[in-house]
């Protein structure tokens, strides 16, 4: 699987070994890490890469990736699949950028390019969550296309919908 290519950035698919840097903190000398990453989001996301890795096997197509610049390559952050699709064809998507790179509309571009990608590998509904106080992250969500599908007391969950009678954006019935 290659890259993902988006105006501003590349999606760069995580291979085992890559994660377990990120896990380490320790580039090697081809990484390219923005100040600040990872993240101690990349390093979850990354841990729980490898344990899916090692239970189920590698997850791609719905696996992890990493987010660069493309004018220079450096990694500014993660985004991807917290695994396979299940049986109906539902995965669930987090992302996240250093501080420095945020607010610059990344987030946003990284997150339309996952969606286009979870639709073309037979993804029928994607889904994620923000704390109810991340504004930020709902803004990100729903300006790649994803919409509101319920709270509870800690999250808002916002999902997209494709396939069926259902347009792209809705949320379930």
């Amino acid at each position: 699987m290659g890259d993902l290519v988006t105006a501003r950035l590349v999606l760069h698919p995580l291979t085992a070994g890559e994660a377990e840097r990120v896990v380490a903190g320790v580039p090697d000398a081809a990484d390219r890490w923005a100040a600040g990453y990872p993240t101690d989001g990349d390093v979850l996301a990354a841990r729980r890469y490898l344990d899916v890795c090692a239970e189920t096997g590698d997850p791609h197509p719905f696996g992890d990736f990493e987010i660069r610049l493309r004018e220079d390559g450096r990694a500014i952050g993660g985004a991807g699949f917290h695994g396979a699709a299940d049986e109906n064809g539902c995965v669930t998507v987090g992302y996240g950028l250093v501080p420095s790179a945020r607010g610059s509309g990344y987030a946003s571009e990284a997150l339309r390019a996952l969606l286009g990608f979870a639709r073309a590998h037979g993804a029928t509904r994607v889904r994620g969550d923000a704390d109810h106080d991340n504004l930020a992250s709902h803004r990100v969500m729903t300006a790649a296309g994803m919409r509101p599908a319920g709270q509870d007391e800690r999250v808002r969950y916002f999902e997209i919908v494709w396939g069926g009678d259902a347009p792209v954006g809705a949320p379930p019935a």
